[in-house]
């Protein structure tokens, strides 16, 4: 659908309640599955259908909700309301700041992340196609229990009353399709059916539901739209919840990825959030956790064991058992096994970051490799150049970091310490074990370690009582006798 065909004039998101079964210092609508908040999900949701304006009910840890809501809506209205007496005191909230009530009001929950655009898209279609006061998105449980009943008329086709679970009949209870609490409302119809609201009910409220009543006494039609997919309904009311549609979101993230042409050997141990991208042809093994703008060429093999975290990783490059985070992996590079590259690592075309090194603010030329066993901080190094075992770049003195360079095609031999601030020039060597202070100009040698000295008959002398002079003595014995 066009922007203009699915534009409506206000959407409402209620996000006032407590969450007091999270027990939490976070607001309920600030934790996340999918690398979202439950309140991002409503409102990514909601912005399908362009309204006009959207306004979000606050009440419980309001500072924290409008302060996360300016950084993932920040045209939306917020309203407070100051205390919990119902859904329809909440969408009286809602109202009282929009300038105008004309034309289609949508009400949605701050805590059904599984809900889909396109769903509040299609209610809002059969809204108009029977220019209904009330149209209501509803679903069938085996197990009703704990929401609304949708009691229909006696045809059977529209909706009579909408009927929370605490003022239930036996008769009523046994009712499976349940009311979901979002709704497209003839916004005259939700002005005057909330003003018509009493408490004459179980727990003393305004409930929203009985604007149904209203419509149908007006004369105005309410239909449903009923949906299958039952886990779009799903609220998150405590821990237990949210991890379940956290699990339940993931496994559609990742088939959906499946049937774009990506090989997930175990798709049970990977995780993919929401705002990760993906190309055909890339292979995710077991253990594999994808998070934030982390983007994946074709041909690219990442896993098993591996988190990366605002990564972009080229084509056909091999990720092993790493931990990374906003890095740029080139093309046909490889990291790992057991890797950890932290933010400012940029890894070139062909290069090697191997087994237990530490990269950090690292640029890593085409080519250029860093095997082993090195810590990597604060560096340039040149296409090309390898870097020996146990190199560690000394970037910090206490006061100042400082950057290293080594240039395209050098060598830096194994346990070399080099301390920055030092530049390795093109084409230069390190000799292993060096700690280089001095600058090492192209075509030369570096050397930066004492003259090794033997002394003789020290094992004797210093540890004469023990097995290794016993050793050193039979070794000089076999010696004398070899000689003679």
């Amino acid at each position: 659908m066009t922007e203009q065909a699915t534009s409506v004039a206000a959407v409402i998101v209620l996000a006032a309640g407590a969450g007091t079964r999270m027990k939490s210092t976070k607001s309920k609508l600030l934790h996340e599955i999918a690398g979202r908040s439950l309140l991002s999900h409503a409102v990514d949701a909601a912005e399908h259908l362009h309204p006009r304006r959207m306004v979000v009910v606050v009440g419980h840890e309001r500072e924290q909700v409008t302060a996360h809501l300016t950084e993932i809506a920040p045209g939306a209205l917020t309203a407070v309301q100051e205390r919990q007496l119902g859904t329809g005191d909440a969408v009286r909230c809602g109202l009282a700041v929009l300038e105008s009530t004309e034309g289609e009001v949508v009400v949605t929950m701050g805590d059904v992340p599984l809900l889909e655009g396109e769903t509040l898209e299609a209610l809002v279609a059969q809204h108009r196609a029977t220019g209904d006061g009330v149209t209501i998105l509803t679903s069938e449980l085996s197990d009703p229990t704990g929401y609304g009943r949708i009691v229909r008329d006696a045809g059977g086709d529209q909706v009579a009353a909408i009927v929370e679970q605490r003022d239930c009949t036996a008769e009523q209870a046994a009712i499976r399709e349940i009311n979901a609490g979002i709704y497209v409302f003839d916004g005259g119809v939700l002005r005057d059916g909330l003003a018509s609201l009493t408490t004459d009910n179980d727990q003393s409220e305004l409930y929203l539901t009985d604007v149904v009543r209203y419509a149908r006494s007006a004369g105005r039609g309410v239909h449903t739209l009923v949906l299958a997919d039952r886990w779009q309904t799903e609220g998150v009311n405590d821990r237990v919840q949210l991890a379940t549609l956290g699990r339940e979101l993931n496994r559609r993230i990742v088939e959906r990825w499946m049937r774009a042409g990506v090989t997930v050997v175990d798709p049970a141990t990977t995780w993919i959030q929401a705002s990760v991208d993906l190309a055909p042809d890339v292979t995710l093994l077991p253990n594999t956790s994808l998070e934030g703008a982390t983007s994946v060429a074709s041909g690219a093999t990442i896993g098993p064991d591996t988190t990366l975290v605002d990564v972009e990783v080229g084509e056909g490059a091999t990720v092993i058992r790493t931990h990374g985070s906003l890095s740029v992996i080139g093309a046909g590079a490889s990291v790992g096994p057991f890797s950890f590259l932290r933010p400012g690592t940029e890894l070139g075309v062909k290069g090697k970051i191997g087994a237990f090194v530490e990269t950090k603010n690292a640029v890593i030329g085409d080519g250029a490799k860093v095997p082993h066993l090195t810590y990597c901080g604060d560096a340039e190094i040149g296409p090309g150049a390898n870097i020996g075992a146990g190199t560690i770049f000394a970037n910090y003195d206490g006061v100042v970091k400082s950057k290293t360079r080594v240039g395209k095609a050098s060598f830096v031999g194994s346990n070399s310490v080099l301390v920055a601030p030092v530049q390795i020039s093109d084409g230069a060597y390190v000799a292993a074990g060096s700690a280089v202070t001095e600058d090492v100009d192209p075509g030369q040698l570096g050397i930066a370690r004492s003259r090794q000295r033997n002394i003789p008959g020290w094992v004797e002398t210093r540890r004469g009582d023990t097995a290794t002079w016993q050793a050193a003595r039979e070794a000089i014995d076999n010696e004398g006798a070899t000689e003679q």
